[in-house]
């Protein structure tokens, strides 16, 4: 426990990197930490790039604007919110269920609960159904406490890139545990580089570029300050 707050506590977002190679055994268990992070009803709607070759990384450093962090980082992830993998990640959870014994009525429960899920993130042609559902909704509201689930694209991409921002703090740290350092940006040109991975823009949207590393000896951290405890949260 006292290992893990360490790495939350001395991660800091470092600006120059070493030269150094990224072996696989490290690579995937930092990839792994964010298949781990926290989403909602598990849906994972999530996609993450590694990229490691030198034109590729010189690619992608240059569309993030040529930043120094990007341009010296052993390797850049790019994290992508990803709505159009909703279906195909619930199926994979039930073909999951059913190998691993599930009782047919959790199976049921799961399918039931996936299918109220597509019905309530289907937009339809020019955001027709998610009008109306936003308007029935509205009107349940008045009545009964209720949360507004995201119904229109642009709400689909929010809360996709909600969980997107878990999976990407869970690399932070554990890249920091070890020994690494990273660098998260959202300094880049979110239009190419989508278009350079090969990305859809109805359903992918890029949320971060974090470079990933080892600290330049030369490279001095500057002081950090944060707000206090009193200046930042509310206890009632």
């Amino acid at each position: 426990m006292i290992e893990t707050l360490d790495a939350i506590f001395q991660r800091r977002a470092v600006k120059v990197f070493e030269p150094v190679e990224i072996s696989q055994e490290p690579r995937e268990q930092i990839l792994n930490a964010a298949r781990y992070a926290p989403s909602s009803f598990n849906s994972q709607p999530y996609r993450i790039y590694w990229v490691e070759s030198a034109a590729q990384k010189a690619a992608v450093a240059k569309l993030c604007l040529g930043q120094k962090p990007a341009e010296t980082a052993s390797a850049l992830i790019v994290a992508v919110a990803d709505i159009g993998s909703l279906s195909a990640t619930a199926q994979g959870q039930l073909e999951w269920m059913r190998m691993s014994n599930f009782t047919e009525t959790k199976i049921r429960d799961y399918e039931r609960t996936a299918k109220i899920g597509r019905i309530l993130f289907m937009t339809g042609p020019f955001g027709v159904f998610a009008a109306v559902k936003h308007a029935i909704f509205r009107l349940l509201n008045v009545w009964k406490v209720m949360g507004m689930p995201p119904l229109y694209r642009q709400q689909l991409f929010k809360w996709a890139t909600k969980s997107t921002s878990l999976a990407c703090q869970n690399v932070m740290i554990a890249a920091e545990a070890l020994g690494m350092n990273t660098c998260p940006m959202e300094g880049f040109d979110g239009r190419r580089l989508s278009q350079y991975l090969g990305l859809s823009s109805r359903c992918h949207e890029v949320v971060m570029v974090i470079a990933i590393g080892k600290k330049s000896r030369a490279y001095i951290d500057p002081p950090q300050w944060r707000r206090s405890l009193d200046a930042t949260v509310t206890v009632l």
